[in-house]
């Protein structure tokens, strides 16, 4: 909860003599810093993050009894010119040290996220839940999948079970949304950190239920029971009523009249018409150019499909109501499924789900459901003044040719163990099966690859790249079997003249013999790293290069479009810029103003992902981004695109996602409100008219950027 300034003096005032001072009364040994120099000034902590690091942290170690007091008040300060995330804590456990960054709802924790502009000074209230009647609902709910549980968007993320007469752990965790690893000017700043004496908020009416009366808490549209909101659907007729009120929008609105069929600017310059896509940078401005020859931004969705809110039903089938019984017509959609995403529910071992998007759709349209959400989303996106249907969208809908489309595949081959990833490790870019399984994927696409509607395929999403050492490193430790193993004993061999000697002198390791390193899987001592970046950035040109040449070999002509970056290293960016047709990046952040390419670039830019969410209708979590209300997630909307349509190497966003996510959440948890629909299909009406401002002038918008 973040209060004005005004409200907080106010706030604050009440029973002032008894608040706590929690950073001038807390010994300076006790605050320390993690990956950042921290100095103690009076009542603030100046953070500094070391040289080249996105994330650092401030640590606050005490004894802390909180059962008198309503909530803490503080103050961040962003000193630099990056746009900054700060994570807060308040815990008697550290295991919020370790899982923080998943963004859950954390047992025996109290906190929430805050998004600071450049050189913004935020004042801050976060109010402490009053102890449960009914500690073992909470416990039901956190054993789920769920980001955030209807327990923890009323008071940021914080635990009704958290012990607050037993706090041992203060912590704030700020991390630069910059697209590489850079360094920073002036750091962050925490200042007036108080806890505030007083009565505690009265927890809401469902909070004080038993388990008995909660559960079910999901009603059969997969919404909240609860609450209500605009737009909440109660009966099968609300939702006709919902379609009536949309057609009449969409015959009101029919789309921009100055575009192609590829939604290019058709009253704009001609270039040569190829019948494909391709790049092409004009008057300083880099731009696509669609098939008929005019000039083509990509303003569009990712994941438009009627399946956005598929969610698991595995030892948690009390949290639904009225769930469909065997031979209902409704039992279908236990078996609908996202083929993109399918592979994420297998690997969780997920068994049993329900799609409570596709199930609406089917209440809303009929049974030829598909077809009719099919013909509607292309209409939509035309109506909204979209031109592009991003990946991971339903493969009927892209192949109508209507709209536009640009899809992504994932190289399955052999993995590098121990390299990570949010998603899926590493692939070995030695062994023959990364580039036979690329070769494979396209020849599967045989249809799409002929279709003028395809711009592009983006391969492999958010790769763990780390530090500029890491991916050498963590094949140094690989089993012998790794063929990329074998390739950096090779280099080094010939590096140091078949000496293992010499090379353990500058690792500091004792290998007997380079059979011996081959053997080897421990991890490498720190002062091998300055020696394996050279190493390292021959496993990314390896990467890179061989997407490319299968491109050439079997695509040829077709936009090889990156591999969706996520914070990655500065190298890997300057690498893969040598082998991309355009670079591209999930980048989640207020605007992008300030974005700037690694020196020596100039690529074309595709932003693959970007969102703004908040809590005031139905989901229970704000999103990677969020905002106070839907009227402000559209006016960050606009103001995003806008940034992008005026910076001259952006080509394209692509908003994540088309739906709003499973209530109770997908198969990792997020239960985001990122749609440009809600999860009974019935689009935000703010998020709409921000899409039509934006999308029916961005091609006047681009042009007069010059």
């Amino acid at each position: 909860m973040v209060l004005s300034a005004i409200t907080v003096a106010a706030f604050v005032v009440v029973n002032e003599s008894k608040n706590i001072k929690l950073i001038k009364e807390t010994p300076c040994e006790n605050i320390s810093g993690v990956k950042a120099d921290v100095k103690c000034e009076g009542n603030s902590v100046l953070v500094m993050p070391y040289k080249g690091v996105h994330e650092s942290e401030v640590r606050m170690a005490g004894e802390w009894n909180f059962a008198d007091y309503k909530a803490v008040s503080f103050t961040i300060e962003n000193l630099d010119s990056k746009p900054l995330r700060v994570t807060f804590h308040i815990a008697n456990t550290d295991e919020h040290l370790v899982r923080s960054k998943s963004r859950r709802s954390l047992p025996q924790t109290v906190g929430d996220l805050y998004y600071l502009k450049p050189y913004e000074k935020r004042e801050v209230v976060l109010e402490f839940p009053e102890p449960l009647q009914h500690p073992d609902v909470e416990a039901t709910l956190r054993k789920s999948p769920m980001r955030y549980t209807p327990y923890s968007s009323e008071f940021g993320f914080a635990s009704y079970s958290a012990d607050l007469t037993a706090v041992k752990h203060i912590v704030f965790q700020g991390c630069y949304l910059a697209l590489f690893e850079t360094d920073h000017e002036n750091g962050w700043r925490v200042s007036n950190l108080k806890a505030l004496h007083g009565k505690r908020k009265e927890n809401p009416a469902e909070v004080k239920m038993s388990h008995e009366e909660f559960f079910p808490f999901i009603d059969q549209y997969g919404q909240y029971k609860y609450n209500e909101w605009k737009g909440k659907i109660h009966s099968d007729e609300e939702l006709q009523k919902a379609r009536e009120a949309e057609e009449a929008d969409l015959a009101k609105y029919t789309g921009p009249t100055d575009r192609n069929k590829y939604g290019g600017w058709a009253n704009g310059p001609r270039y040569e018409a190829t019948g494909r896509f391709y790049f092409k940078k004009v008057d300083g401005q880099w731009w696509f150019i669609d098939p008929e020859g005019c000039l083509w931004w990509s303003h569009g969705a990712v994941r438009v499909t009627p399946s956005s809110a598929i969610t698991p039903l595995d030892n948690r089938r009390e949290f639904f109501e009225n769930l469909p019984t065997e031979g209902s017509e409704f039992e279908q959609f236990y078996y609908t499924h996202d083929a993109l995403l399918k592979p994420y529910y297998a690997a969780r071992n997920i068994y049993e789900t329900y799609d409570f998007s596709s199930s609406n759709c089917y209440r809303k349209y009929g049974k030829d459901y598909k077809n009719i959400y099919a013909e509607l989303a292309h209409r939509r996106l035309q109506s909204w003044g979209l031109n592009t249907i991003a990946n991971s969208s339903d493969k009927d809908i892209c192949l109508m040719s209507k709209t536009p489309y640009i899809e992504r595949l994932e190289v399955r081959a052999k993995e590098i163990k121990g390299s990570g990833g949010t998603w899926w490790r590493f692939m070995d870019p030695w062994d023959p099966s990364f580039k036979q399984n690329i070769i494979d994927q396209l020849k599967a696409r045989e249809k799409e690859l002929k279709d003028p509607y395809l711009v592009g395929l983006f391969v492999d999403n958010e790769l763990k790249w780390g530090e500029e050492w890491f991916l050498a490193a963590t094949i140094a430790k690989n089993p012998s079997t790794l063929i990329g193993k074998h390739e950096l004993i090779k280099h080094y061999k010939n590096k140091y003249n078949g000496d293992i000697k010499a090379l353990n002198a500058v690792w500091g390791t004792s290998f007997a013999s380079w059979k011996d390193m081959l053997n080897n899987e421990q991890d490498l001592p720190e002062q091998s790293h300055a020696d394996l970046v050279e190493f390292n950035d021959l496993v990314i040109h390896k990467y890179f290069r061989n997407c490319r040449e299968v491109f050439n070999d079997y695509a040829p002509g077709l936009l090889y479009l990156g591999c969706r970056f996520s914070n990655s290293n500065k190298k890997a960016i300057v690498i893969g810029a040598q082998y991309c047709d355009a670079i591209s990046h999930n980048f989640y952040r207020l605007t992008l103003e300030d974005y700037t390419q690694p020196e020596g670039i100039d690529k074309p830019l595709i932003i693959g992902e970007f969102h703004f969410g908040t809590r005031d209708r139905g989901p229970f979590h704000h999103s990677l981004i969020e905002v106070d209300s839907q009227e402000e997630r559209a006016k960050a909307y606009e103001a995003y695109v806008r940034s992008a349509l005026e910076h001259p190497n952006i080509v394209g966003t692509h908003w994540h996602q088309f739906s709003d996510q499973a209530t109770t959440g997908r198969f990792d948890g997020e239960n985001f409100n990122v749609g440009f629909t809600d999860i009974c299909d019935t689009p935000y009406s703010e998020m709409v008219k921000a899409l039509r401002n934006v999308g029916y002038e961005m091609y006047n918008i681009r042009a007069n950027a010059k």
